[in-house]
């Protein structure tokens, strides 16, 4: 497929919270991360709201999470980008997708796939349960779509992490045709995530490491749909001291304590390794920190 969208020169960074709460420690690391990443390039910084899956979104949480970013001094630019308004984009690509031979239906359900992947004994470390293609070739008699799958090309997906350095994946045979279309009929994170940092221009993704096992796919998906290829970062997740899980709202993580908004951003700074330092005002702690990452965190010429 030709290239949608020319790749731009600037730095052009991005925070997409999904609206499933307000926020916690561990995004407010990886908002902080993006933030600085973006300032110290000297480029600009976007916000997105996540609200594809609407099951899971809590009414108010979006108002919240933006308040949240500016009591901390964390200013975006532009229009904040939301997901739930960006049906036609979606349904451009999936008909771009399904043109050049790229799509099928499939039929299975979550239970057939997992229970597929363990008799092959190929459910992996990371939770995937690939998907074995048994719907590559057609539904089988009596099976109607529940989802859409995108083809996957064998070979290593490689990118060179920030933070975490070289990385690869296979995606063929540790994730197989994943989805694009939910059986729901919401659209899968992997796609929407795709075309609107394609959409918006996002040259550099800097975000928690638990994402790290999505950057391959997402990756082909750009390659597929004629995005340019982003830059990324994972940077650590916060994990909580009692159960050794990563902070979440899944997991029931406290909202931000703002009541004294610079202890808080000194130990989001604290948990992305930096030593802390003397700051006496918002602008203060910011521009130490932004001089700081910047020292540290250069983009390679």
């Amino acid at each position: 497929m030709t290239s949608r969208h020319a790749a731009p020169a600037a730095y052009v960074g991005r925070f997409a919270p999904s609206p499933s709460g307000p926020l916690h420690a561990g995004s407010l690391v990886a908002a902080m991360a993006s933030w600085l990443d973006a300032r110290a390039h000297r480029g600009r910084w976007l916000l997105r709201i996540e609200d594809v899956d609407t099951p899971r979104m809590v009414e108010g949480a979006a108002t919240c999470i933006m308040q949240q970013l500016q009591s901390l001094g964390m200013h975006w630019e532009g229009e904040v980008m939301w997901q739930s308004r960006r049906e036609a984009a979606y349904l451009d690509a999936l008909t771009c997708l399904r043109a050049d031979g790229r799509l099928y239906p499939c039929g299975c359900t979550r239970r057939e796939i997992a229970a597929a992947a363990s008799a092959a004994g190929r459910l992996e470390d990371n939770g995937e349960r690939p998907y074995l293609g048994m719907c590559r070739h057609g539904l089988a008699p009596g099976r109607s779509a529940r989802a859409w799958r995108v083809r996957v090309d064998p070979g290593m997906i490689a990118f060179d992490d920030r933070w975490l350095g070289p990385q690869q994946q296979n995606v063929e045979t540790e994730v197989g045709d994943f989805v694009l279309r939910r059986a729901d009929g919401l659209w899968a994170y992997q796609l929407a995530v795709v075309v609107d940092d394609g959409d918006q221009g996002v040259t550099d993704i800097v975000r928690g490491a638990d994402l790290l096992t999505s950057t391959a796919r997402q990756i082909m998906l750009a390659h597929l749909l004629g995005y340019p290829a982003p830059r990324y970062m994972h940077v650590p997740l916060v994990l909580d001291p009692a159960t050794g899980l990563k902070l979440s709202k899944q997991n029931h993580a406290p909202a931000l304590d703002l009541s004294q908004p610079l202890e808080t951003l000194m130990q989001a700074w604290r948990a992305l390794g930096f030593a802390g330092f003397a700051a006496n005002s918002l602008a203060d702690f910011w521009s130490i920190a932004t001089a700081q990452w910047a020292t540290r965190w250069q983009i390679p010429a």
